[in-house]
């Protein structure tokens, strides 16, 4: 029997995975193309337009030329139906659509129809072409709303408090539904907030680093926030990615929640960017009550022991790690 595994490798019949991610472009679409690729998963990109999209997250991570690109509509069905009949993937990580759930309340029709239609359709295109594809849909913590000081697991009812959240909520009851009544191995990992390098600052987490690493070498800013009483669960995104390939591996599809288990607020967040510098945090931040969203979540916690059990999976950066990682990320030189 080894022998004839040692032939079948030789002869190259055992054919790399192929990865199709949507939303390559992105904090996750791309440290996941590095991981798959370090894998030796052949890796394909999707992009409304792939010749004009802006991929330097891949160019930073020295990846871009190992992956091929295809142009797709998410909110056309037949675009999606083409790319999955050209591609024919093994695994699908759907990772696009509008993630900020500020911005949401801004532009709720764009974040319904990017979260919810585009992976609809792609779950059709799966149905009709090729039902043993493995999915991943990148759901969010956002659809739990408040947890009241309780950890949300996978069982925790969905209370959504944004548009945002509001469209994650529905495209995880459609992989739900498509799993249950068309057999498709879809998970979704219903994750908290996860971090890196790679945010734009558009992310309060970046925005405070940023902000932070520029009055440490002397600017005269401030920091503009909103409201600094809300308290998430923050987790390094290169370890969020792992857990993702995990669920795909799995025989059985099902929905995790991926989390640190630790929840910390915004201000305590804030102060200890600060401690970094030996800056107190109190004489460069300024409360914008314009920046207070319609609604928010002001206490989010999370229970991911079952990705522990049945992942072998566990968080090992927490809040301090995270905001040093990002630190030395910028690669700054301060007094």
């Amino acid at each position: 029997m080894r022998h004839l595994k040692s032939i079948i490798k030789k002869s190259n019949l055992w054919k790399k995975k192929l990865a199709l991610i949507c939303g390559i472009s992105g904090q996750d679409g791309s440290l996941l193309a590095n991981f798959l690729i370090k894998k030796r998963y052949k890796v394909i990109g999707t992009s409304r337009d792939a010749e004009a999209c802006n991929f330097n997250n891949l160019e930073a991570l020295g990846i871009k030329k190992n992956i091929k690109f295809l142009s797709m509509n998410y909110e056309d069905f037949h675009s999606s139906l083409k790319v999955l009949k050209a591609s024919l993937p093994d695994e699908i990580y759907y990772l696009s659509g509008q993630s900020s759930v500020s911005l949401s309340f801004e532009q709720p029709s764009e974040t319904l129809k990017s979260n919810v239609l585009g992976f609809l359709n792609l779950l059709e295109a799966c149905r009709m072409i090729n039902k043993k594809t493995r999915i991943y849909y990148a759901g969010s913590s956002e659809c739990f709303g408040n947890t009241n000081k309780y950890a949300a697991n996978e069982k925790s009812k969905f209370d959504p408090k944004s548009p945002y959240a509001v469209a994650k909520s529905s495209a995880f009851w459609l992989a739900n539904n498509y799993r249950s009544s068309y057999n498709l191995h879809i998970s979704t990992g219903i994750c908290f907030n996860h971090e890196s390098p790679f945010r734009n600052n558009r992310f309060v987490t970046k925005k405070i680093i940023s902000t932070a690493v520029n009055i440490a070498n002397g600017s005269k800013e401030k920091l503009i926030l909103g409201d600094l009483n809300i308290s998430r669960d923050w987790g390094w995104a290169e370890e969020y990615i792992k857990a993702m390939w995990l669920m795909l591996q799995q025989k059985k599809a099902e929905d995790f929640v991926i989390a640190t288990g630790e929840t910390n607020s915004l201000k305590n967040f804030v102060k200890e960017v600060f401690n970094q510098f030996n800056l107190d945090w109190k004489k460069y931040v300024v409360q914008d009550k314009k920046l207070f969203r319609p609604q928010d979540i002001i206490y989010s916690k999370a229970d991911p022991k079952k990705a522990l059990k049945k992942l072998n999976w566990k968080a090992k950066f927490k809040m301090n790690d995270i905001i040093k990682l990002m630190i030395k990320a910028n690669n700054i030189k301060w007094i």
